[in-house]
């Protein structure tokens, strides 16, 4: 099982460094991460700062669409071109194929992002205008984390999607709803709940959106709690604890684990047809 996941996740890092998708969205990324860093004339940035809300509304904006597109066309591409029907005919076992090839692409996300923070940290150090060493970990693990729950969200897509047409439609549509329009339905359905459900809501709601989640965690880690506002508050708390950041990656674990799992068992019932 682990050599034939071993060969599927070569085979996708293959795939995705031939990808011309992954230089296009490499490149934008270390391109906006270096403007960034040009136009400010602060010095060293250090904690929560305008910069780094920009830094965190760029990743959050640009890397899960990126993310989605290359999962979800992973999928579909290996259906459209009859691949998987090939692979399925070998002795195979679905858990390996999936494993594989999200081990592969998240190889080639972790490229794609090293990149961009790369150039940035060696302009920034070249110039004067970067962030201090614990900002830029932050930021590229908060970038990190966004990539592997929206991959394994892309794999979802790729599995449901029977084509690369409609895998970007659906990718496209929960990106929407993740990154821009979770605000003002979170508001509009807050609204609606007595005042004592507020805050309860928010933090269940939370763990549901990976983005936001991502969002809160990376915001109070780097000392910008406080711009959230009061209905964060037991967030904030939680984050700010010793335990903290062992929970976001348990959360992560869960969120990974839970899309794969299912992701599996839609592929394994496909198989059995």
């Amino acid at each position: 099982m682990v050599n034939d996941a071993v060969h599927i996740a070569v085979r996708e890092m293959k795939m995705g460094f031939r990808n011309p998708w992954s230089y296009s969205f490499m490149g934008l990324f270390g391109l906006f991460m270096l403007c960034l860093l040009l136009i400010n004339n602060g010095g060293y940035v250090e904690g929560y700062s305008s910069i780094t809300g920009t830094m965190l509304n760029l990743i959050l904006y640009l890397l899960p669409l990126m993310t989605l597109m290359l999962g979800a066309f992973s999928l579909t591409g290996d259906k459209e071109d009859g691949s998987w029907e090939l692979l399925s005919s070998y002795p195979l076992r679905t858990l390996s194929f999936i494993l594989g090839k999200f081990a592969g692409l998240a190889v080639v996300l972790f490229v794609l992002v090293s990149f961009g923070f790369g150039l940035s940290a060696v302009m920034g150090w070249i110039t004067g205008r970067g962030l201090d060493a614990h900002t830029y970990i932050l930021l590229y693990g908060f970038s990190i984390s966004l990539a592997l729950m929206f991959l394994a969200v892309s794999f979802l897509i790729g599995t449901v999607a029977v084509n690369r047409w409609q895998a970007l439609t659906v990718a496209v549509a929960v990106w929407f709803f993740a990154i821009i329009a979770w605000s003002p339905l979170l508001i509009a359905v807050l609204g609606m709940m007595p005042y004592g459900w507020i805050k309860p809501s928010i933090s269940v709601l939370t763990l549901f959106n990976p983005a936001e989640l991502s969002r809160v965690f990376a915001v109070v880690k780097l000392g910008g709690g406080s711009v959230l506002g009061p209905q964060y508050y037991d967030w904030v708390r939680w984050i700010r604890q010793p335990m903290g950041s062992a929970g976001y990656i348990i959360a992560i674990l869960v969120w990974v684990g839970a899309s794969t799992g299912l992701t599996h068992w839609l592929w394994e019932r496909g198989r059995a047809r």
